[in-house]
């Protein structure tokens, strides 16, 4: 036997070797591609419905949020009509305040009148008298 005939066995022996280790890779990698198939198909349509339900809820959350600014608007008025009135009533209490002390100051100036009169008039009857 030559060289180039045993080159020419030894390269047959490492292709046969070469073909028995490919062979069930390439059979691995072909059931890993159906089963990444499976998976991403699967995936897919599970995922249909959340991507659905998360459309609809984004969209009733949206409602939900522009109804808020809404309503919001209407508590502000609201707010400011309770300041409104707030600062009412604190000018009632100041002048029903007024009004009262003025009241009192005057029935004090009446009732001591009264009775300067009284004592004045008992003088005069009791000096007459």
């Amino acid at each position: 036997m030559t060289v180039t005939a045993i080159a020419v066995v030894v390269i047959a022996l490492a292709l046969v070797v070469l073909v028995a280790f490919i062979i069930p890779t390439l059979i691995e990698i072909r059931k890993a591609a159906a089963d990444l198939r499976v998976f991403v198909s699967r995936t897919g349509g599970e995922l249909k419905p959340v991507l659905l339900e998360l459309e609809r809820t984004l969209t009733e959350l949206r409602t939900v949020t522009e109804g808020i600014a809404e309503k919001r608007e209407d508590v502000q008025t609201f707010m400011e009509a309770v300041g409104d009135t707030g600062r009412n009533l604190r000018t009632i209490n100041t002048v029903v305040s007024s009004v009262a002390h003025a009241a009192a100051t005057s029935s004090v100036w009446i009732t001591g009148a009264r009775a300067a009169g009284k004592f004045l008039a008992q003088r005069l009857i009791t000096k007459r008298g």
